[in-house]
């Protein structure tokens, strides 16, 4: 499987493309915007789009989302349906933050914890990771020993708890008990920044490490 990251929108937020290079189909993960940014980095891939996967609802993880659907006429899946409260209010959460505006949109299927969702003969995980937003999934990878974990985990931060219906005490035990189980060795990609892997942050996240928590 290839994988490439495309920073979009003025949040930098990483949009991850992902192509099975047995079918050459691909999917394009958390689409905020610039969706000609987007669509640059898929044909540099060479990948068809079948499908547009969300970690969760935040405006610059979903904004272009449906006009991604709309073009191509593939499905949206994902997050899970917690994150609707995110995604109905999608145009005012735009004007608020002086964003480009994106309309209201509802995700061809909702996920869940433990369900997979599959990119050509690639099989992705699917974890429910609450906490900086309730709807909010993580995807993984096996075979590679990939995650894309949105918001959920920095290099060297955890995601925001601040927003409407955000909890740091469901983050923490998200990381603990979805992120941590799957291997020191998993190389993820976060919304934002750098990619690291969970080992690392297991030993330096000054929010998460080990040594904080005993």
């Amino acid at each position: 499987m290839k994988c490439a990251i495309v920073p979009v929108t003025a949040y930098q937020q990483n949009c991850s493309i992902l192509v099975c290079e047995a079918t050459g189909k691909a999917a394009v993960v958390d689409p905020g915007g610039d969706l000609e940014r987007i669509k640059s980095g898929l044909e540099q891939l060479g990948g068809t789009l079948e499908k547009v996967l969300l970690t969760h609802g935040h405006m610059d993880h979903c904004a272009a989302a449906d006009d991604m659907r709309q073009e191509y006429g593939v499905p949206i899946i994902g997050p899970q349906q917690e994150d609707s409260f995110w995604i109905d209010k999608l145009p005012d959460w735009c004007e608020m933050a002086g964003f480009p505006r994106a309309e209201a949109f509802v995700p061809d299927q909702w996920l869940n914890d433990g369900d997979t969702v599959t990119v050509g003969e690639q099989t992705l995980q699917v974890r429910h990771c609450p906490g900086h937003t309730p709807g909010h999934v993580i995807f993984f990878h096996e075979g590679v020993r990939l995650a894309i974990v949105g918001d959920v985990l920095f290099q060297g931060s955890i995601g925001r708890t601040d927003f409407p219906k955000g909890n740091h005490d469901e983050l923490i035990s998200s990381i603990q008990e979805k992120l941590w189980p799957l291997g020191d060795d998993v190389t993820f990609i976060p919304g934002h920044g750098p990619t690291s892997t969970f080992g690392q942050e297991r030993r330096t996240n000054p929010f998460v490490s080990d040594t904080r928590f005993g």
